[in-house]
């Protein structure tokens, strides 16, 4: 099994959802994203999307933009990437989030093999469609790992339904349409939008965009497999260090056990 599909199924034993952060390497130096990650892990997450920088994140928000140049400019590569993989996935599955182009510039099989070797589960490419990306599910099913797609409120039941078809380990549904950024309110289109996923595939359904505390988590896995927060987590990395990213995973994880 993936490491994915057994943190899933941990957590269907549980009766609960799973909570899956997100920061990026390299942000504000690649010693603290990583301290931040492991952070995470101590306060409670099930996952770890780990960000590959990039120099043009159009659907990310100005927190994650911001972190992301900085960075970029202070060195982050992809592998440096591995490197975070490499450690965060002795403690919790870790699957990859980012843009295809630093992923078919490296070379989707390189990529592929090196993202396995490193310890990684999968990749989330928010930016590529199923239907333009026959050499990553090729790479990727060569070597065991998951790719997954994204699916919006604004997707039609035949888009849902192709990228059930590909994805392995869950399928992301955006609970809100345009970027990334933590919200006040958790998209209301979301329940519907994973309701209409389950129609379509028996993939676990991950909720993110926009969540952002564990009053929204514990709605979310009301109705989610998976809980996704990023912008919040890299506002307390910013913020506070590594001890506010474990405070909030804290909160988080209360909140999708509750």
């Amino acid at each position: 099994m993936n490491p994915l599909d057994e943190m899933f199924a941990r957590c269907r034993s549980e009766g609960r959802a799973a909570l899956v952060g997100y920061l990026p390497v390299g942000y504000p130096t690649y010693e603290d994203s990583v301290a931040g990650m492991l952070a995470m892990v101590d306060g409670g997450v099930d996952a770890i999307e780990i960000g590959v920088p990039y120099t043009d994140p159009g659907m990310d928000g100005p927190v994650i933009q911001v972190a992301v140049d900085q960075a970029l400019r202070g060195g982050s590569r992809v592998a440096h990437v591995f490197d975070a993989v490499r450690t965060v996935s002795a403690r919790v599955p870790s699957v990859v989030m980012g843009y295809w182009n630093p992923v078919e510039k490296y070379g989707p099989a390189r990529f592929a093999a090196d993202l396995k070797a490193a310890g990684g589960a999968g990749a989330i490419t928010p930016d590529l469609i199923p239907e333009e990306a026959a050499p990553w599910i090729e790479a990727a099913r060569e070597h065991d790992l998951a790719p997954v797609f994204l699916v919006a409120p604004s997707s039609t039941d035949e888009r849902i339904a192709a990228v059930g078809r590909v994805n392995r380990g869950f399928v992301y549904a955006t609970a809100v349409m345009g970027v990334t950024g933590a919200r006040r309110e958790v998209g209301s289109r979301a329940e519907e939008l994973v309701a209409r996923v389950r129609a379509q595939t028996h993939l676990p359904v991950g909720v993110g965009l926009g969540i952002s505390n564990g009053e929204q988590a514990a709605q979310v896995a009301g109705f989610a497999d998976a809980v996704i927060v990023g912008a919040a987590l890299v506002a307390a990395l910013r913020d506070g260090g590594p001890d506010a990213v474990r405070t909030l995973t804290e909160d988080l994880a209360a909140g999708v056990r509750r």
